[in-house]
């Protein structure tokens, strides 16, 4: 059975999101239809879209009317573990919301800052995460988001 960690750098963790439906994995692209790990109020789960050679997770947001809510983007290193059938799924901090009219806001880059300043990641870490935005602010301001392989899935069953 595929196992998926989720790591933190801010706060410092590793979460088992094994639970989550996978809808499809393949080389380029991780899709898992998912509950928000704690509740939560505003939302109730979604449906993401791990790009995994892109580095970015775009995921569908929905209320706990099962109303969609917002994009919301984060910039991803991912490494597969084939011996284990595991990914390991990195947050680089930095992260995109896009409303459903296409504005888009980036967010966290104060925790990438930090975490620089802090020594909790390294230079090369930062130069990825910030080519990895790039990459996914050029696709959002060029009308084509979000990416086709994104209107596949529905988030109820």
């Amino acid at each position: 059975m595929l196992k998926i960690y989720r790591k933190r750098f801010i706060p410092d963790e590793i979460v088992d999101i094994s639970g989550d439906e996978v809808l499809k994995s393949d080389e380029d692209i991780l899709v898992t239809r998912w509950k928000a790990i704690k509740p939560r109020n505003d939302l109730k789960g979604g449906i993401s879209f791990a790009f995994l050679k892109k580095g970015y997770k775009i995921s569908r947001i929905y209320d706990h009317a099962d109303n969609f809510c917002f994009w919301y983007c984060d910039i991803i290193d991912s490494k597969y573990y084939m011996d284990e059938d595991k990914y390991l799924i990195t947050d680089l901090l930095v992260d995109v919301r896009v409303k459903p009219s296409g504005e888009a806001e980036i967010l966290d880059l104060d925790e990438l800052a930090y975490a620089l300043e802090n020594g909790i990641i390294d230079n090369d870490l930062i130069t990825d995460a910030l080519k990895k935005l790039d990459g996914l602010l050029k696709i959002i301001y060029s009308g084509t988001f979000p990416p086709k392989e994104c209107r596949e899935y529905e988030y109820l069953k």
